[in-house]
C-alpha cells in the first residue's frame, strides 16, 4: 500500500491521526452528556463496484437481494458529495428484507483501483456487513452452487467457552469485486429478537456492518461519544473457529457492537489483539476505489451535525451538499471519516 501515498498526501493523514488524537480529551469530556450528533438510524452500507449489471446480479441471484432504484447522477453537487472531479455515476439501492445496501459505479472519473491483494481482515481498510440467515447449512449449500469465494473454507460455530456468542454460526466469503460479506445465524436467545420471525426466506436481512479499527477506545469516541451510538455488547473471539472464519492463523479479535436509536442494522468494531492492527486505510483513497464503503446514517439535520462535527473528522465532501433532488433518498448530505478512515454518510432525508 506504501507506493499509492504521495509524501504531501502522507503528511495530511498524519495530521488528521494527530486530530483525532488531540481531540480525545474533548470526546471524553462529552461523557454522560447528550452526544453533539444524536444518530437515528443507520440507512444503509454502500460500497464502490466496477461492474454493475454483475454485482447486481450476484446480489439478488446469490443473496436474494432486491432491487429498489437505480439512478445516474451528475453535476457539481455530486462533485462536491464525493470529493471528486466530474463524478456521473450508477447508483443502484437493493433490499434484505428491512435493510438496504447501496452499490455505486462510478463511469466517470473512469480511475477505479482494485481492492488490494492480499486483503486480511485486521488490515484496516477492511469492512463486510453480515447477513442473518434461517437455515446455514441450506445458505452454505448456496454459495457453494454458485461457486462464490470464500474466506472461512465452512460455516464455523462459536464454543461454549466465549459465553456471549456460543453457538452461532458464521462464515466469511467475497462478492464478485473482493468485498468482504459474512452470513450468520443465530441460536435460540441470541441475536436481535427479529430475526426469529417467522417465513420461509433462507436470507432475513443485515445485521451489522464491522470494520476493522486499530483501537476501540478511540473508535468509541467516534461513534459512541460523537455520533450518538449505543454500545450494545462485546466479545472477545480466539481459537480455532475464529482462525478458520477469517483465514488468519492466531486470529484474536475484540468485537464491539453499538446500535442505533432505530432498527436493527448497527455496526460493529473489529479490533485485531493477534495479529495486531494491519496496514492503514490508504492516504490517497477516494470514492472511486473499489475498497471504500460508506455507512449512511440519518442526523435530524445535516447542517447542524456538520457544525458538530467541524475539525473532528476528515471530509471527504466539500462541506454541506445540498442536492438537486432526491435520487440518492436524501436532499443534504456530506461524507467523513472515522479515526481509521471508513467513511460516513450524515443525511437529512
Amino acid at each position: 500500500m506504501e507506493s499509492l501515498m504521495t509524501t504531501p498526501l502522507k503528511a495530511r493523514w498524519i495530521q488528521a491521526v494527530v486530530l483525532f488524537s488531540a481531540l480525545s480529551m474533548h470526546y471524553s469530556a462529552l461523557g454522560a452528556a447528550e452526544p453533539p450528533v444524536a444518530v437515528q438510524s443507520i440507512a444503509s452500507v454502500g460500497f464502490t463496484v466496477s461492474d454493475m449489471e454483475r454485482s447486481v446480479t450476484f446480489y439478488r441471484e446469490v443473496l436474494t437481494f432486491k432491487p429498489v432504484s437505480d439512478v445516474e447522477v451528475d453535476g457539481p453537487e455530486y462533485d462536491q458529495l464525493y470529493g471528486c472531479f466530474g463524478v456521473r455515476a450508477r447508483v443502484v439501492r437493493m433490499r434484505l428484507g428491512e435493510q438496504q445496501i447501496e452499490l455505486t459505479q462510478f463511469i466517470s472519473p473512469p480511475d477505479l483501483r482494485p481492492i488490494p491483494v492480499p486483503s486480511s481482515s485486521h488490515d484496516l481498510w477492511l469492512q463486510h456487513f453480515a447477513i442473518v440467515v434461517r437455515d446455514m447449512d441450506a445458505v452454505w449449500a448456496q454459495l457453494r452452487k454458485h461457486h462464490v469465494r470464500q474466506i472461512s473454507p465452512r460455516p464455523q460455530t462459536i464454543p461454549l467457552s466465549n459465553q456471549v456468542a456460543a453457538g452461532i454460526k458464521a462464515i466469511k466469503f467475497r462478492d464478485p469485486d473482493g468485498h468482504n460479506l459474512e452470513l450468520l445465524w443465530f441460536p435460540v436467545g441470541k441475536g436481535n429478537p427479529v430475526w426469529k420471525r417467522g417465513g420461509a426466506d433462507l436470507f432475513l436481512g443485515i445485521d451489522h456492518t464491522a470494520v476493522t479499527v486499530r483501537s476501540t477506545e478511540n473508535s468509541l469516541k467516534f461513534y459512541r461519544d460523537l455520533l450518538g451510538l449505543t454500545v450494545a455488547d462485546g466479545t472477545l473471539n480466539m481459537g480455532a473457529e475464529q482462525e478458520h472464519l477469517d483465514s488468519l492463523p492466531g486470529a484474536r479479535v475484540r468485537v464491539t457492537a453499538l446500535t442505533s436509536t432505530i432498527g436493527p442494522l448497527g455496526v460493529e468494531f473489529l479490533e485485531y489483539e493477534r495479529p495486531t492492527a494491519g496496514r492503514p486505510f490508504p492516504a490517497d483513497s477516494h470514492p472511486t476505489d473499489l475498497w471504500h464503503w460508506q455507512t449512511t446514517m440519518i442526523v435530524p439535520d445535516v447542517e447542524i451535525a456538520a457544525a458538530q462535527v467541524h475539525g473532528m473528522a476528515p471530509m471527504i465532501s466539500a462541506g454541506v451538499v445540498t442536492l438537486p433532488d432526491k435520487s440518492l433518498g436524501f436532499t443534504k448530505g456530506m461524507v467523513i471519516r472515522d479515526p481509521d478512515g471508513h467513511a460516513i454518510q450524515l443525511v437529512s432525508p
